[in-house]
């Protein structure tokens, strides 16, 4: 069968299929079934109807709130209804959760494996998902890519998790979890006891630590005996204003990060324009925008599994 988007549903090649989302989901048929919860019975009840054009999954319950997903595929025709020829059982009672959550998207793949998830259910497993605007869809096995954000804080929560969630709001990527790793600048400035702090900018809302604090970006008339609280940027900066080197405390995630092979994406001041990978890691522009986040997002993904 082939939905609205060119790609071909295969019927009798999706009970092992991971992160498995129908989309567009007016795919999916939510039905009442007072029959027997089992694969021969389901798969007798539903070869004997007819369904819509665009329905190629069905979700059955009963009064019983018992659940069971099949997918089925139609005679040719150009009708508005087909007859059944093919039914795969995805789950059956038990094999399946049946989840409400109206902030939910029922469109997006990472929001419903992060529903999923968050509810217990693994690759082994199908989440049901009635969510905004009580339509239901389903993930069938969700395993979504965990995505650590490594990123300096304060502000909280930091601006690359924010565009990396906002991305995933919108974006026709799979399904990715993303996981905060915060880098906590207040911990780096307690590790020196200086007479003054130099930091980059206001805007990192360090203006409160144990000694005087000036901003690097307003290019202080005088040269205080300061700590710079910075990155290799900014040190290349405080050369040109002021012709030396003070003490610093190195703030690059690039920097203090180690990578260990897992999916990350991490901000460098020293890349000023693209995206650049690093093994499994994807570094952006300390001013990415939202097409460069989904650019990594989609290289960090592109090997993952989905449907």
């Amino acid at each position: 069968m082939t939905r609205d988007n060119g790609e071909i549903l295969r019927v009798g090649q999706l009970k092992q299929q991971r992160n498995f989302v129908p989309l567009p989901y007016r795919c999916v048929s939510f039905q009442p079934y007072d029959g027997e919860m089992s694969a021969s019975a389901i798969t007798g009840y539903l070869s004997e109807r007819e369904v819509y054009r665009r329905t190629d999954i069905v979700i059955l319950h009963n009064s019983g709130q018992e659940y069971a997903v099949a997918a089925v595929q139609r005679a040719s025709s150009d009708a508005l209804f087909s007859r059944v020829e093919k039914v795969e059982i995805l789950a059956l009672p038990g094999e399946c959760l049946f989840i409400e959550d109206k902030a939910t998207d029922p469109a997006n793949r990472s929001a419903l494996a992060r529903l999923a998830l968050r509810h217990g259910v693994g690759p082994d497993r199908t989440a049901i998902v009635m969510g905004a605007f009580d339509h239901v869809n389903l993930i069938h096995r969700p395993d979504p890519l965990a995505l650590r954000v490594v990123e300096v804080v304060p502000p909280e929560p930091p601006k690359l998790y924010r565009m990396v969630e906002q991305v995933l709001s919108y974006a026709d990527l799979p399904p990715i979890v993303p996981e905060l790793v915060p880098i906590d600048l207040r911990e780096l400035a307690g590790t020196v006891r200086p007479e003054a702090y130099l930091v980059p900018c206001r805007s990192g809302g360090l203006q409160e630590l144990s000694a005087p604090v000036f901003f690097l970006d307003e290019r202080p008339k005088r040269r205080e005996n300061w700590t710079l609280l910075g990155c290799e940027r900014s040190l290349q900066f405080h050369r040109h204003y002021y012709g030396d080197e003070p003490p610093r405390v190195e703030m690059c995630p690039r920097r203090l990060f180690e990578p260990d092979g897992k999916a990350t994406i991490l901000k460098c001041c020293l890349l000023e324009y693209g995206i650049e990978p690093d093994g499994n890691s994807m570094i952006v522009p300390w001013g990415a925008d939202l097409r460069m986040i989904e650019k990594a997002l989609y290289q960090l993904s592109k090997d993952i599994t989905y449907v």
